[in-house]
């Protein structure tokens, strides 16, 4: 069931103890903390992150307007009935449905419909073809790949030269679609079936980019190219781009639907992950497989030393670590073995008075169950403890 979520504020997963105490193949992301900036359907990706472990955050990134209230879709949608396309392309199964039910409301939908019947109906994957089907329609075809740009070839194969083609778009213009038709001499008609735009509460998002720049997020879901873009947009805005894309670069992950919501990103050099199958369950299905193996397992004082996220695993047992010890952890964890001195760990907790590396390792100890994972080398500072033989030169 395709659904909009209806908060607007980020939402953290009430969940917190509870997948800090977890773990194992039924919750490999258990002591992550996953984003999620959809704008539709972002309750069931949330539900399916909870369900792998994570503590999820929801801030959509942009807003869906109302196919209803969309004017310019009413206008197209008369035209097309008026003038009857030779062949329509459908490009998503939710945006056809959708198409179609914004007439209904209309009372234009029976023409509509009426006047496709003229036409040659292609559908980009299966739920394109699904949803046209719903309709009392029939697809000519549908390409194996659910690729537009094997669409495309299919029509340039074609020849569309003096025929006017339907474009249904799906969320974003196509671009290098559209222009190649008219290139081919085809008389193109873009039809927006539901557009973008910047959500009503940016104050949500703004939280979010906060939070993801200060290394509270380890990994931002995108299931739309517009969702990527606004984040971005956002960002810049607020002045906050260069921290957003120095975190994206870094430790947060940017885990994508498919490789075309994945481009706003790429084009700002932002690494990104995708399934094989651009779907949410096998969006959440690789997540779980690559954000885990970002974090190696360090053997420290006869233990098993992982950190997950807002938590740490210690020989396969997530423990829960509070913001501040984290990040001394965290610093401490990118030179395992060597010393830091109190200078280096008070720069990582920023606005702090002098005590607050003594207080925050304290604190660490506790957490982690063990004081030896933590050294402290006297008139030095601190270290993690390596075991015997994984000490680098020089700090044994």
């Amino acid at each position: 069931m395709n659904t909009l979520t209806r908060r607007q504020d980020p939402v953290t997963d009430s969940a917190q103890h509870s997948s800090a105490s977890q773990g194992g193949d039924n919750a490999p992301l258990a002591g992550f903390t996953v984003a999620v900036t959809a704008a539709r359907r972002a309750d069931e990706l949330a539900a399916l992150l909870r369900r792998r472990g994570a503590q999820v955050v929801v801030a959509p990134a942009l807003r869906i307007v109302p196919l209803s209230d969309d004017a310019q879709l009413m206008d197209v949608s008369e035209a097309l009935t008026r003038h009857p396309a030779d062949i329509v392309v459908a490009t998503t199964g939710i945006g056809f449905r959708g198409w179609v039910e914004a007439c209904e409301t209309w009372g234009t939908a029976e023409p509509l419909l009426n006047a496709m019947r003229s036409s040659r109906l292609l559908a980009r994957g299966p739920k394109a073809k699904g949803a046209i089907r719903a309709a009392g329609l029939t697809e000519e075809w549908s390409p194996p790949s659910e690729s537009s740009a094997e669409v495309l070839e299919y029509l340039l194969e074609a020849g569309v030269a003096g025929l006017r083609v339907a474009v249904q778009l799906h969320g974003e213009p196509l671009p290098d679609f559209c222009t190649a038709l008219r290139l081919a001499g085809a008389e193109v008609v873009e039809v927006p079936v539901y557009r973008w735009t910047a959500p009503e509460n940016v104050g949500a998002l703004d939280r979010l980019i906060d939070s993801v720049t200060g290394g509270g997020v380890d990994a931002v879901t995108f299931t739309s190219a517009p969702a990527a873009a606004g984040l971005l947009e956002r960002a810049h805005a607020t002045g906050s781009d260069e921290r957003l894309t120095a975190a994206l670069r870094g430790d947060v992950m940017a885990m994508c639907v498919g490789p075309v919501t994945a481009g706003p990103l790429t084009a700002h050099d932002i690494p990104t992950v995708w399934p094989a199958r651009a779907r949410i369950g096998a969006l959440v299905k690789r997540l779980a497989e690559e954000l885990p193996a970002t974090r190696p397992t360090l053997p420290v004082a006869g233990h098993r030393l992982r950190l997950l996220g807002h938590a740490v695993s210690v020989d396969d047992e997530p423990r829960a670590v509070s913001p501040a010890p984290m990040r001394v952890l965290r610093e401490l964890a990118r030179r395992p073995g060597r010393v830091l001195d109190r200078a280096e760990l008070l720069n990582c907790l920023g606005d702090a008075d002098g005590h607050a590396v003594e207080t925050a390792v304290a604190r660490l100890r506790a957490a982690l169950g063990d004081p030896k994972i933590i050294q402290t080398v006297v008139k030095r500072g601190y270290r993690l403890a390596l075991d015997p033989g994984h000490c680098p030169p020089g700090e044994a």
